[in-house]
């Protein structure tokens, strides 16, 4: 079974303290779903049309996993959070098995 993965990249955060707030709630939530977290936040560099803003990349076991973490009223509560002030490009991906 391919694993999913959560894509996201932040082109523009305008208030970062509100974005703790929001990973606050966010963690327990990707976690409690089966997520593990392989990047946020690092060093980036970027190719071509690429942006070297933040991305946080989650791993889960299955794309369906992935989805079911996403629509989680846990999740659901935490994206509630998500401050007006993040511009924020999100994906969930299958990868290749």
């Amino acid at each position: 079974m391919a694993k999913g993965y959560w894509v996201s990249v932040y082109p523009a955060i305008s208030d970062p303290e509100r974005l703790t707030a929001y990973d606050k709630l966010a963690r327990p939530a990707v976690q409690a779903g089966g997520g593990r977290l392989l990047s946020r936040g690092g060093r980036v560099v970027a190719h071509e049309a690429g942006i070297t803003q933040r991305v946080v990349l989650i791993e889960f076991d299955s794309f369906e996993q992935a989805v079911a973490a996403y629509e989680s009223e846990a999740y659901q509560k935490a994206l509630a959070a998500l401050p007006d002030g993040v511009e924020r490009d999100f994906r969930i991906i299958e990868g290749i098995d």
